[in-house]
């Protein structure tokens, strides 16, 4: 592939793939400037080795990618965190776009909650739908550590007080 035909074709893989890589990076950080900043450096270390990349793998290539810059900044002792959370009941979607909207946020800072690979493990297997083998091959991990690592992570989400509906007793101290 020649220069040109190059950049076309990684130009041209960005405008269709590039909203739904962003979406990913967006799920895993839970904020914009970081989501921008990793996808922004997954097509950066992606384009450059964007020649040796078959068309029929480049999703899942600039996806890995994002995924390991994503584990790499988790695997600095720096960044880890952890969070207390309490109990969580299943909720239906709501019918009111002011209310999902509400949900969304509430769904994006649980996520901001979880560890960093427990927010990949929970991200690639819900939004990405991979399997269990498919996530683990993607995070370089075993299957069982996926299995472990996603029990701990929605266990933690149903604990989460952004997902927890307010007691009755809440309910009655708000009005």
């Amino acid at each position: 592939m020649r220069g040109s035909e190059h950049d076309e074709s990684f130009v041209q893989f960005v405008r269709e793939s590039g909203p739904q890589l962003y979406r990913v990076a967006y799920l895993l950080t839970g904020q914009t400037a970081a989501a921008e900043d990793l996808y922004q450096t997954a097509l950066t270390r992606s384009y450059t080795a964007w020649r040796r990349v078959r068309e029929a793998d480049a999703y899942w290539y600039v996806r890995r990618v994002l995924v390991n810059l994503h584990t790499d900044w988790w695997r600095a002792p720096r960044n880890r965190r952890e969070w207390p959370v309490s109990a969580l009941p299943e909720r239906v979607a709501p019918d009111d776009p002011a209310t999902a909207v509400a949900h969304r946020d509430q769904v994006s800072r649980a996520l901001q909650a979880l560890t960093r690979r427990e927010r990949a493990v929970i991200v690639l297997r819900y939004f990405g739908d991979l399997s269990e083998h498919d996530i683990a091959q993607e995070l370089g991990v075993s299957v069982g550590t996926v299995k472990s690592t996603a029990a701990r992570a929605l266990a933690k989400l149903r604990l989460s007080p952004d997902l927890t509906e307010p007691s009755q007793e809440e309910m009655t101290r708000r009005a």
